[in-house]
């Protein structure tokens, strides 16, 4: 195992892996390195909170809740490559076509236009922001943002995992270097090219897949 030479950097030993689109595509293993940082720091994150807390993690599979209420869902350009790759290249079946259909209908509103049947249809390669948003106690109720009606209920991602992950991603908008990429992450330099998935022209992705589908039927 490659032992870290400086702060910002992190063994990424258990991780999604694609290997022949990471070898098509140089940038995805810079994603899914950074991704699994996220992944492992809400890991650490949880354990710690439910020492202190004593109480249960209230998210589970199929609630949604969050993807219908949270108005703000910062997303990456690197992310973004992400989820144009994998909803183009790796859905398939019934989900791909009520993908298409859904991202054609998206006005910018809620809920995500990621939801399908209560579940994330991009779940492998969803943004950094999904992984580290975490409810404590009770569920969420319809409709409510659990990060502004009881934000003591959410758990606050560990610092150090998030700067790991941007320092491993940094090299996908062209800082390479090791003092520049820890100078970029001290001034949140990466921070001013993110966008709002809601806000995102989701229609122009239905028509890549509709290309994608096109083009392998003939």
């Amino acid at each position: 195992m490659k032992k870290p030479h400086n702060k910002y950097e992190i063994s990424t030993d258990s991780r999604l892996r694609f290997p022949e689109d990471e070898a098509r595509y140089p940038w995805l293993s810079l994603l899914l390195d950074g991704l699994a940082v996220f992944d492992k720091g809400t890991a650490l994150a949880i354990q710690r909170a439910r020492r202190k807390r004593s109480r249960p993690v209230a998210c589970r599979e199929g609630c949604g809740n969050c993807c219908r209420a949270n108005t703000d869902i910062p997303v990456f350009p690197l992310e973004l490559a992400g989820i144009y790759l994998y909803a183009i290249e790796r859905l398939n079946g019934p989900l791909r076509e009520t993908l298409k259909a859904q991202l054609t209908r998206h006005d910018g509103k809620l809920p995500c236009p990621f939801l399908i049947d209560n579940g994330c249809a991009i779940y492998p390669l969803r943004p950094g922001v999904c992984r580290l948003f975490v409810v404590f106690g009770r569920p969420c109720s319809a409709g409510e943002d659990a990060y502004h009606t009881r934000r003591e209920d959410v758990l606050t991602p560990l610092e150090e995992f998030s700067n790991q992950a941007y320092f491993i991603m940094l090299p996908f908008y062209g800082i390479t270097k090791d003092e520049d990429r820890i100078k970029a992450i001290k001034n949140k330099v990466i921070h001013a090219r993110v966008r709002n998935l809601l806000s995102c022209d989701w229609k122009n992705l239905a028509q890549k897949m509709e290309d994608h589908d096109r083009g392998a039927a003939s």
